[in-house]
């Protein structure tokens, strides 16, 4: 893959929005792309990712831990793939799995606080980024409280 074309993924993830063109090119540049076959795992429940995934191509499906009947697909090219492994290191709760023949660009957690050690507002935007998104979530859960029990 070229870095061109690592840096306009990088783009085009929900995720690395809040990175400018240039900051999208150094991640691209220590960026490593990957080919998971059908059933690898890309990173089990309990484990500490070193980074994310950025889906390519193909379809992964995710479990949360002890809960196998009913996972979370998806395959949306830009999705990432445990965005929180790049802020800290903490094991995931969930096994990430490939469904089919999965391509992703796995971007470390070093090259992302490096980033952020050279360009301070990102780690402000990342966090904001992430306060965001776990709003939705808890928003999405008091929506259906009263039909979970």
């Amino acid at each position: 893959m070229q870095l061109d074309d690592a840096a306009t993924i990088l783009g085009s993830a929900d995720f690395f929005a809040i990175c400018n063109a240039e900051q999208c090119r150094l991640l691209a540049f220590a960026s490593e792309r990957k080919r998971f076959r059908p059933g690898t795992v890309l990173y089990s429940s309990g484990e500490t990712p070193a980074g994310a995934h950025v889906l390519v191509s193909g379809t992964v499906a995710t479990n949360q831990q002890g809960i196998d009947d009913n996972p979370f697909l998806i395959h949306e090219p830009g999705a990432v793939l445990g965005a929180m492994a790049l802020l800290m290191e903490k094991p995931r709760q969930v096994t990430v799995k490939a469904v089919d023949a999965v391509e992703t660009l796995f971007v470390p957690r070093a090259a992302f606080q490096k980033l952020m050690q050279q360009y301070p507002e990102l780690a402000g935007l990342a966090a904001a980024k992430i306060r965001r998104e776990l709003s939705g979530y808890l928003g999405a859960i008091e929506a259906i409280r009263g039909r979970i029990r």
